[in-house]
C-alpha cells in the first residue's frame, strides 16, 4: 500500500511538472518570438529568421504538451509518449530562443526528464477513440492534404502563378476550408475555382464533422453534470480511493467515516433513486451492478486504494468481492457480512477482513448491560485500535 501511495504521488509530481513546462514554453516562446538571440552557447550563431521560428514553435509546443499534461493525468500512455519527446524538444527551443527568458524552461524541462521516465509504468491507459472521432480526424487530414497538394499542382490558375509555395497551399486550403477567405491568395481560373469550390464544401463537412466530434462529448458532460452523474473523465481522475459496493443503513456509517477521514470515495451502486440521493449529497456515485466486471473497471478499482462490500447481501457481496479480486490482486477488500455463516465464504472468495456490525453491536451492547461498561466508550476504543 506504501509502496502504490508513493507511484501516485510521483506520477502526479510527473503531471504538475510537465503542465509547468507547458505554461512556461507558452509565456517564453511569446516573449522571444520578436527578441534577438543574445544569451546561451548559440547567442550570435542563431539567424534571427531561426530565432523568431523558435519563439512561435515554442508557443506552440507548449499548447501541445498542456494536451500531454491533461492526458497524463488521465493515465494515457500516448500522452507518456508525447510529453517524453516534447521535453527534449522544449529544452532545444529554449537554447535556440538563446534568451535569459528561457533559463527556467530549459533547467525544469531538463529537471523533469527522469521524474517522467521514472513514472513511465504508471500510464498505461490506451487511447481509445470513436468511430466518430477517428472518422473525423482522417477527414479532416484527408481535406487539408487534398486542398494542398491540389492547389500545389494548380498553382498556375491562382493569382500568385509558379511563385506558390507549399506553404501558400496550405494557407489557402485552410482559408479556405474553414470559411475565412481573405482574399490574397485567388483562383483565377475556372479549373481553379472549381477546385477552391470543391475544397470549400468538403471543408465545411470536415470541419463540422470534426467539431461536433469534439462538443459532443463536452455536451455529454453538461446533461451528466446536470443530472447528477459523474463522467467518465471525472472518474479517471480519481486514485487512492475506497470504492463502496452497495448503500443503504449500512454503508450510511461507512460514507461518514470516509468524509470525516478526507478519503475519496465513489459508491457503486444499481439503485438510481439511491444515486439521486447520493448525487444530491454531492457523493460520487457510479449506477450499475458492483458485480460487474465492466463496472467496477469504469469506478477505478485499478487504481483504489480498498474495496468494501456492504449490499446487505452476503451473496451478492461474496460475488462483488470475488470479482473485486479477480481484477485487482493488491487491493485491499473489506466485506460487511449479514450471516456470521457466510463469514468464511467471504473470506474464500477474496475478501481479507470481514465484519459483523450486527454482531459487533450486539457484543458491545451486552457487554454494557451485563458488565455495566459504557457502549459508546467501548465502541470508542475499537475505533482507535483500528
Amino acid at each position: 500500500m506504501e509502496l502504490s501511495r508513493q507511484s501516485v504521488t510521483s506520477s502526479r509530481i510527473a503531471v504538475a511538472l510537465t503542465m509547468a513546462v507547458a505554461l512556461l514554453s507558452v509565456a517564453t516562446g511569446v516573449v522571444n518570438i520578436d527578441r534577438a538571440a543574445h544569451f546561451g552557447p548559440f547567442a550570435g550563431a542563431v539567424p534571427p529568421a531561426v530565432q523568431q521560428t523558435a519563439g512561435f514553435t515554442g508557443a506552440l509546443t507548449g499548447f501541445l504538451m498542456v494536451a500531454s499534461a491533461l492526458g497524463m493525468r488521465r493515465g494515457l500512455r500516448a500522452a507518456w509518449y508525447s510529453t517524453a519527446i516534447l521535453l527534449p524538444v522544449t529544452a532545444l527551443q529554449g537554447l535556440v530562443q538563446g534568451s535569459v527568458y528561457s533559463i527556467p524552461l530549459v533547467a525544469l524541462s531538463v529537471a523533469a526528464m527522469p521524474t517522467v521516465w521514472y513514472t513511465r509504468s504508471r500510464f498505461d491507459r490506451s487511447l481509445e477513440l470513436t468511430t466518430t472521432q477517428l472518422a473525423a480526424a482522417i477527414a479532416l487530414v484527408g481535406v487539408l492534404v487534398y486542398g494542398t497538394l491540389g492547389t500545389y499542382a494548380l498553382r498556375e490558375g491562382f493569382n500568385t502563378g509558379e511563385s506558390m509555395s507549399l506553404l501558400d497551399a496550405f494557407y489557402y486550403t485552410l482559408v479556405t476550408a474553414s470559411t475565412v477567405g481573405y482574399g490574397d491568395v485567388t483562383p483565377v481560373t475556372a479549373q481553379a475555382r472549381l477546385f477552391g469550390l470543391s475544397v470549400l464544401v468538403l471543408g465545411v463537412a470536415s470541419f463540422g464533422i470534426a467539431l461536433s466530434a469534439l462538443l459532443a462529448p463536452a455536451i455529454e458532460a453538461r446533461f451528466s453534470s446536470a443530472l447528477g452523474m459523474m463522467t467518465q473523465s471525472e472518474l479517471e481522475t480519481l486514485e487512492n480511493h475506497v470504492i463502496v459496493a452497495g448503500y443503504g443503513e449500512l454503508t450510511e456509517p461507512i460514507l461518514n467515516e470516509l468524509r470525516d477521514a478526507g478519503t475519496p470515495y465513489v459508491v457503486v451502486t444499481p439503485s438510481k433513486e439511491a444515486a439521486d440521493v447520493l448525487n444530491a449529497r454531492d457523493i460520487k456515485v457510479v449506477v450499475g451492478d458492483p458485480t460487474d466486471e465492466d463496472i467496477l473497471d469504469r469506478a477505478g478499482l485499478d487504481r483504489a486504494r480498498a474495496f468494501v462490500a456492504a449490499t446487505n447481501d452476503d451473496g451478492e457481496d461474496a460475488l462483488a468481492v470475488l470479482t473485486a479480486r479477480q481484477l485487482n490482486e493488491d487491493v485491499r477488500i473489506v466485506a460487511a457480512v449479514t450471516d456470521r455463516e457466510n463469514e468464511a465464504k467471504l473470506r474464500r472468495a477474496g475478501a481479507d477482513t470481514v465484519v459483523s456490525p450486527a454482531a459487533l453491536g450486539g457484543r458491545l451492547l451486552v457487554r454494557s448491560a451485563l458488565d455495566g461498561e459504557d457502549a459508546e466508550a467501548l465502541a470508542d476504543e475499537v475505533y482507535e485500535s483500528d
